[in-house]
């Protein structure tokens, strides 16, 4: 099924789109990760810092690796998740998390963006392993080495307030 066609009505995904690399600046703000740019190596204290600021405010940065779907994560992620910080992951958990109809639109999107080198953003809903449910607003970038896309890497936002207070707004109607 198309992504145009894959919105189904009853799913509050309004972020469900993608978009070329050349746009990746607009699209996803990494400037709080410039210690973090490619071929620098950041010192503990400034990755602690960062790591820390942006958990503190529901963020969290995350890498792929396509060769073998190893997951890298910040601890704003696993807090997203609901998972203890530094716990070894990989892919196969982490997408078990998502809800079935945010997997398959996150899913579509994902193989779109390593097959045509796009980028992608979509908000997706996660139930962590206790049971809570909790919403993100997933950013994807590929990281393409000699022509291939190697990697995904990104950002994941804990918006889990913007979908709870349009509940409560939508009952109170």
């Amino acid at each position: 099924m198309p992504l145009s066609s894959r919105h189904p009505p009853s799913l509050p995904l309004p972020l469900n789109h993608s978009w070329p690399l050349f746009e990746a600046r607009e699209q996803l703000d990494v400037s709080p990760l410039a210690p973090f740019r490619l071929g620098a190596t950041p010192s503990p204290a400034a990755v602690a810092d960062v790591e820390g600021a942006l958990a503190r405010h529901g963020i969290g940065v995350w890498d792929c690796r396509l060769l073998d779907n190893r997951v890298t994560w910040s601890a704003g992620v696993y807090d997203l998740f609901g998972l203890p910080r530094g716990m070894v992951m990989d892919r196969a958990l982490s997408v078990s998390l998502y809800t079935p109809a945010s997997r398959a639109v996150m899913e579509e999107l994902r193989a779109y963006a390593i097959r045509y080198r796009r980028g992608f953003t979509v908000d997706a809903e996660l139930r962590q392993p206790g049971g809570d449910h909790r919403w993100m607003r997933l950013s994807a970038v590929p990281v393409v080495e000699e022509g291939k896309v190697v990697r995904l890497c990104g950002v994941k936002i804990d918006v889990t307030a913007e979908y709870d207070g349009g509940v409560r707004q939508s009952l109170a109607a």
